[in-house]
């Protein structure tokens, strides 16, 4: 009876996510009606919520891949629960992807969950596990996007269009930066069961620098113009205007004060 209650606490899913969905829920609605005194502060609060549940959602889908590729300690560490605090690396996990956003608007989720590896026997559910995340980046931006694409926006008040805009934009920025094959990056955890022993060794002692080296040469201007025209190219793909995503950071960085809403025209 206790194994069984403990296996079900395992997966139950925390009060602390069920709190950020219920944030993100309440400021999208206060978004949605321009409920809000200050519809930029309802914007901040939307969006970094809604990015948070992401980033638990990220972690969740390479835990529940680990699970069922083997490494059935999983549960026992929490992460089943979507609980963030229950994250090995709380900094990198949710407090620096966080800054990330309001200081440059972009989306990057950082190492969480420790999986062992050992208990794992295959180098495609290796590779799988490390490609879960951001494949589920990947369908947060497909659903955020999905009234851009299905042209489904009549009716739809244009902050919350905006704000809406904005996390797309995160969203592509967080799949496509954590694909790349860099020491630390689901990218490279990817590839990586597929390396020769030597070049792993050789690269292991770079992973813990990864993600601050890749967010530090986005600091380039010549590579962040680069890199923003590109996602740029992705979100016009998608139905995402990059006025959209531009007015979005706008009311998102509300500490500037709250712009006046443009008027779309369809």
């Amino acid at each position: 009876m206790t194994t069984a209650t403990s296996r079900r606490g395992d997966s139950r899913i925390s009060p602390v996510f069920l709190g950020i969905a219920a944030i993100t829920a309440v400021s999208g609605w206060a978004v949605w009606t321009d409920y809000a005194a200050q519809p930029g502060f309802a914007v901040f609060l939307f969006v970094t919520a809604a990015w948070v549940v992401s980033l638990c959602l990220h972690e969740y889908a390479h835990a529940r891949t680990a699970l069922h590729s083997g490494d059935i300690s999983i549960g026992a560490k929490g992460y089943l629960t979507l609980n963030p605090l229950k994250y090995t690396h709380a900094l990198l996990s949710i407090v620096l992807p966080v800054i990330f956003v309001i200081m440059g608007g972009i989306g990057l989720p950082g190492g969480a969950v420790f999986i062992e590896r050992g208990r794992i026997q295959g180098r495609w559910k290796h590779s799988l596990i490390s490609a879960a995340g951001p494949l589920t980046n990947v369908l947060f931006a497909v659903v955020c996007t999905a009234p851009f694409w299905l042209h489904a926006l009549d009716g739809v008040p244009d902050t919350f269009r905006y704000a809406l805009a904005f996390l797309a934009l995160l969203q592509v920025t967080a799949a496509i930066l954590n694909s790349l094959p860099v020491p630390g990056l689901d990218g490279y955890g990817v590839i990586e069961p597929w390396l020769s022993y030597n070049v792993k060794r050789q690269v292991e002692p770079f992973a813990p620098f990864g993600l601050l080296a890749v967010f530090a040469v986005l600091w380039i201007p010549e590579v962040n113009q680069w890199f923003f025209d590109a996602i740029d190219a992705v979100l016009r793909s998608l139905g995402v205007t990059e006025r959209d995503t531009y007015w979005g950071q706008r009311f998102y960085r509300f500490w500037e004060g709250t712009p006046e809403i443009p008027v779309v025209t369809q």
